[in-house]
């Protein structure tokens, strides 16, 4: 064979231009444009970081992502294509230290690679469609694989404009298909972690507007939308993560293992879907409709519509007078949600909140615990009533970590004007005081709540029905619970979640006028004036506010091991189920109150027997009372975990400025630490409102302290006490929530153990579970058992009046005043000392009690005389 040298030539050029390509290419064709590395150019990375540097990340994210174990591909998923929402993961997630996508399933980066890999990229390009006569394919070639497993950090769209088309028209690959494929045949576990990116927090409108049709919404907006908001307002955009899927893990539990990969790939996407779709409702709320929608979907429903026919027939009459009788309680009723009097009003309530208080302390992990549970169902926010700047903070504080206000159950008498409207619009709906014999109003507010959980809004109510006059936890109100219950039983929502939530204060912005209440003076009604005299309260300065989240109650879980569905259940066993709740709520919120200085100060300052006591005796039962509030594992104010004995002093100083506390007189000029102080009595209320704030933590201490002191002996068995413990928690069951699980011998023995930690009580050498008062502990224990003093003073009232009144029929309210003037009339005879023991709550608290035991007048001659010569000896044991 004759060989041509023209041919050799010019294979020996193309060898060496291949040679060449392939260096240029560093041997491998794996370049492509769904690439981008990390740092990009020094160019690139300046005008990154100032384009994203307004974007908001909480911190809190982060920990999600760390939270996966090591070695774990990290794949981030994203709704909607969006080379924007790459392009920020890829920039700040490098800031934070986290795992970095530079590769995207299905984008191509043009702008931002560096000059060179656009060289390569082409070439490679080129190179393959000059060589196998097609174009390159990162699926085809097993580059996502390899880059993957190098790189351990992706990101990917679940929907697209053309997606659908795409893997069931042209049958592209499905990069969810990939990822389940190559997840089967590797070890490294793939973490799926949605990522949602926010232009702003109100909810879709029902109908687009103008604005949103041509630029896109809030929730996906178009290129000149996201530009304008990054540039004008960049502090509305924030980023959020949600809870990373184990694909692995997935696949072995979740999927159905006789399915193929395309079905597999189908059933991931709609969980992403889903998943993605909660966590924005969670944040923006559900889609926002009319009023006049949501009023014609209430009132024309088949339920409602039925009773209304029913209800006409029953009364005789026409059933449109009905049906605008309905239309008229439901004006009554429905709030009118509006984001921009949210948006405003959350200016307005963080200015107050900076002007009047020195800070909120919010359960940050409670919080994060409550938003991530919000995505399975609407939430039913329950925190204690202490104040009108209750439901302001609450949602407030909701509102600035990304999650939508709620609906606010709120009286009747605050839809006053021109704060009812304002009040409207921030999501309050408005009820009476009692639905007696408004058979017609109850079903139109019934059907109401149905329809807020069925949109899937949370809803704001107070479990105490009113605000608290007492400082303590009032018994709860089972109203709202059993209508809540009814619309979830009615099929309204699929899981509805109870959340107990805790707020206080170091002082209270209406303190004096509760103080006027409970002592009898008359409420004041809601109005204007009010609103106008409000002007003073910010000038002054109450402290500290504290917010706790107990841990969500789902009732989905909550009646999964009930052996009949709910929808099922007998009447009273609802009644039960809602009792049940009430009282677990009430004891969620127990356990998440915080004890403050302010009330550890009031409680030792009302609680020490003598008249004039030292700075240093004072000091000391703080301390007694600080190191059992410790031994409990109670929530501490952070003043008190920082400087115990420092937020003392403070707490000592505000009272002393405040004229609670004063100089004993004839110490007036000396020092403070070698003065007499003495309780204001005209202020002994008010710091009994203090004192009750954390008094549900010592109750158990208080009734095991009487019940070793009523042995009167300095050694006694705990087995000996458990039946005076169970009397004093039934006679006081209206003042104080129990934990019904736990019996007596729980907390008597949980007790005794803080007691011998505190040197109060040592145990007998011999005598099993047996135990000596030691000297000082005779002391505390007077000091512990002292929280019940005003109650039982209060009872013995209550007593005096069943068996001296000799009227038959009185409303209560009347009860009430008789018994007020009879209180302050025995303190004028020191029959009792304890001006704070003269109250309207313990005394309606001791009437329920009494009633309940069978004594409902003076007829009850030897069950009066058997309670009062109980009180008498408690009294006794108490004394100075």
């Amino acid at each position: 064979m004759i060989n041509n040298p023209k041919k050799h030539l010019i294979a020996s050029i193309v060898l060496k231009i291949h040679e060449w390509i392939n260096r240029l290419l560093r041997h491998s064709l794996d370049h492509y444009f769904c690439f981008l590395p990390s740092p990009t150019g020094t160019i690139s990375a300046f005008f990154l970081n100032r384009l994203f540097s307004g974007v908001f990340m909480g911190g809190e994210q982060a920990d999600i992502i760390n939270n996966i174990p090591d070695g774990a591909i990290v794949v981030y998923t994203t709704k909607y294509k969006s080379r924007f929402e790459f392009l920020f993961a890829h920039t700040r997630y490098r800031q934070l230290r986290l795992p970095v996508p530079q590769l995207a399933f299905d984008f191509d980066i043009y702008f931002w690679q560096p000059l060179s890999r656009v060289f390569r990229i082409c070439l490679a390009y080129l190179d393959e469609l000059v060589q196998r006569h097609r174009i390159q394919d990162p699926y085809r070639s097993g580059y996502y694989k390899r880059a993957l497993l190098e790189s351990g950090c992706g990101l990917l769209s679940l929907v697209e404009k053309k997606g659908y088309y795409r893997r069931f028209v042209k049958e592209k690959t499905d990069p969810l298909s990939y990822l389940i494929q190559m997840q089967k045949e590797i070890d490294r576990p793939i973490y799926l972690v949605p990522q949602l990116m926010f232009f702003g927090k109100k909810p879709l409108p029902a109908v687009p507007g103008l604005v949103d049709s041509f630029f896109g919404t809030s929730q996906r907006p178009g290129v000149v939308r996201k530009i304008v908001t990054l540039i004008r307002y960049p502090g509305k955009i924030f980023v959020e993560l949600s809870q990373p899927l184990n694909l692995q893990q997935w696949l072995s539990q979740s999927a159905q293992p006789d399915k193929t990969i395309d079905y597999q790939a189908l059933q991931l996407r709609r969980k992403l879907l889903l998943k993605n779709n909660r966590h924005r409702q969670s944040i923006t709320g559900p889609i926002l409709k009319s009023n006049e929608e949501l009023k014609e979907s209430i009132l024309t429903g088949d339920r409602m519509g039925n009773f209304i026919k029913k209800h006409a027939a029953s009364r005789q009459e026409p059933i449109y007078k009905i049906r605008k009788k309905a239309d008229g309680y439901l004006d009554e009723i429905a709030a009118r949600y509006s984001p921009t009097v949210i948006r405003i009003m959350s200016s307005v309530v963080g200015w107050i909140i900076n002007s009047m208080f020195d800070g909120a302390v919010i359960d940050r992990a409670g919080l994060a615990r409550v938003k991530a549970i919000s995505r399975k169902g609407p939430l039913i926010l329950m925190p204690c009533h202490k104040s009108h700047i209750d439901y302001l903070i609450l949602s407030y504080v909701l509102y600035q970590n990304n999650m939508p206000c709620p609906h606010i159950a709120a009286g009747k008498n605050l839809s006053f004007w021109p704060l009812g409207p304002i009040f409207r619009g921030g999501g309050a709906f408005f009820l009476r005081r009692t639905f007696r014999g408004a058979v017609l109003y109850a079903r139109v507010f019934s059907a109401y709540i149905h329809k807020l959980l069925e949109e899937g809004f949370h809803i704001e109510l107070f479990i105490e029905g009113g605000r608290s006059r007492t400082g303590k936890l009032l018994i709860p109100k089972l109203g709202m619970i059993s209508i809540l219950l009814g619309a979830y039983r009615n099929g309204a929502c699929e899981d509805m979640i109870f959340v107990p939530v805790y707020i206080g204060y170091d002082r209270i912005v209406e303190e004096h006028a509760y103080v006027h209440e409970v002592e009898g003076g008359k409420k004041e009604d809601e109005n204007l004036g009010q609103v106008i005299r409000a002007r003073r309260f910010l000038k002054k300065r109450y402290g500290k506010i504290y917010i706790n989240f107990h841990d969500p109650i789902s009732t989905r879980d909550l009646l999964a091991d009930s052996p009949v569905p709910i929808d099922r259940m007998a009447q009273k066993d609802v009644n039960a189920l809602c009792r049940n709740l009430g009282w677990r709520i009430i004891n969620a919120i127990d356990k998440q109150t915080v004890v403050t200085p302010h009330g550890l100060v009031a409680a030792a300052a009302l609680n020490i027997s003598k008249p004039r006591f030292t700075q240093e005796e004072l000091m000391e039962a703080v301390n007694a009372y600080l190191t059992f509030a410790t031994a409990q594992n109670a929530k501490l104010a952070d003043t008190i975990i920082l400087n115990p004995d420092g937020a003392m002093e403070y707490a000592i100083d505000r009272y002393l400025s405040r004229k609670l506390l004063e100089k004993a007189p004839g110490d007036k000029d000396l020092p403070e630490d070698q003065a007499d102080y003495t309780v204001n009595v005209a202020k002994r209320s008010l710091l009994e409102f203090y004192k009750n704030n954390c008094i549900s933590y010592f109750v158990p201490a208080a009734f095991t302290a009487l019940a070793i002191l009523k042995k009167d002996a300095f050694q006694f068995n705990a087995a000996e006490l458990h039946n005076e413990y169970h009397f004093l928690q039934d006679f006081f069951k209206y003042e104080f929530a129990f934990d019904l699980d736990r019996p007596p011998v729980h907390y008597v023995r949980k007790t005794i153990k803080s007691f011998i930690d505190d040197a109060m009580l040592m145990p007998h050498q011999t005598i099993p579970d047996s135990y000596q008062i030691t000297s000082s502990g005779y002391r505390k224990l007077k000091l512990f058992a002292a929280f019940l003093k005003p109650y039982f003073q209060s009872y013995k009232v209550a007593l005096h009046f069943l068996r001296t009144n000799r009227k038959e029929k009185m409303e209560t309210k009347d009860k009430l005043k008789k018994i007020q003037s009879m209180g302050l009339q025995m303190i004028k005879n020191k029959e009792i000392e304890l001006i704070e023991s003269v109250s309207k709550v313990n005394y309606a608290n001791g009437l329920s009690y009494f009633s309940t035991n069978g004594i409902r007048n003076h007829e009850n001659e030897a069950a009066i005389s058997h309670y009062e010569t109980l009180i008498l000896n408690y009294l006794n044991l108490l004394g100075p």
